[in-house]
């Protein structure tokens, strides 16, 4: 990798036909020897679909509700995001080898790249998924801000390569399916944005549940009000202001933006909307898998 501070916007990289962002494809490499251990959690996400949170409510439940403990360090250093790498800034691996055991642990990675010890050790998973429209949005932004992506051009092109699944991490409708399908052989929670964003309360006890772990109703209330998104989005140890400005341009957008569902109304033409809903329609056919647009 290169040390260099301008990132440059470089093309994205094809992996096992799946488009990666230059620098994370040097980071999946650096994980083929990657060994998970029985107590790791690892929290999966298609990109912008809710992962800093679920991460933050993570980390207050490992930390007994302690909030100066997660004060500590960036969520990036908290919550190692396995392939990350970015010039100038600790790698996902860097930070793992200073993550003390019970590891919590991110990524973004499509099952083809997912390192294999995950799989073998049936690490367990805490998957979130958002609908396809607001995610569509938020990518576009995100995009915008941070320059390890290619430029994204106008948003209609945009919203066509993230139909045809020629963003990075490839098909969002891929991503959903296939680790929604995981979850019949492998120890994965399935969790919502959506219902995150209507009841917190009742998906933080799931996610409980999921651990084998209590708390008391005090520190559940805690967590709800600590990670709301205004709370999250003045707290730079989880909005990512720690980044360097040549990485992240929040001039541009901040990398916590709206955090609400049904957005994407206010993005979508009619005609992308229908186009959309026809395209959708055809991807995800067999799929017993529905979301929703607006809570």
């Amino acid at each position: 990798m290169e040390l260099v501070q301008d990132t440059s916007r470089p093309s994205l990289v094809d992996m096992k036909g799946i488009p990666m962002i230059k620098y994370f494809a040097e980071g999946t490499r650096l994980l083929q020897d990657f060994q998970a251990r029985d107590d790791d959690l690892l929290v999966s996400t298609y990109p912008k679909s809710g992962t800093t949170w679920v991460s933050e409510i993570l980390d207050i439940i490992y930390q007994g509700g302690d909030l100066e403990k997660c004060r500590r360090a960036p969520i990036y250093m908290r919550v190692p995001f396995l392939e990350f790498t970015s010039p100038g800034v600790p790698s996902g691996r860097e930070a793992l080898e200073s993550a003390e055991p019970p590891r919590l642990l991110k990524t973004h990675l499509p099952l083809a790249l997912l390192p294999q010890s995950l799989l073998d050790q049936k690490v367990k998973v805490i998957y979130i998924a958002r609908n396809a429209k607001d995610v569509a949005v938020s990518y576009y932004h995100f995009y915008l801000m941070a320059k390890v992506h290619p430029d994204p051009g106008t948003w209609d092109s945009f919203l066509e390569k993230f139909m045809d699944g020629k963003v990075s991490y490839g098909s969002w409708y891929q991503h959903v399916r296939e680790w929604w399908e995981l979850r019949h052989t492998r120890p994965v929670l399935y969790l919502f944005y959506e219902d995150m964003k209507e009841n917190p309360k009742r998906e933080i006890r799931k996610i409980l549940d999921f651990l084998g772990r209590s708390v008391p109703e005090e520190t559940i209330d805690l967590i709800v009000q600590h990670t709301t998104f205004k709370e999250m989005k003045k707290n730079p140890m989880t909005n990512y202001t720690t980044i360097p400005s040549h990485h992240m341009d929040h001039s541009v957008s901040p990398f916590m933006r709206k955090g609400i569902t049904g957005d994407w109304k206010n993005t979508f033409t009619e005609a992308q909307n229908k186009r959309f809903d026809a395209h959708y329609a055809d991807k995800m056919a067999g799929c017993d898998l529905t979301f929703r647009y607006q809570i």
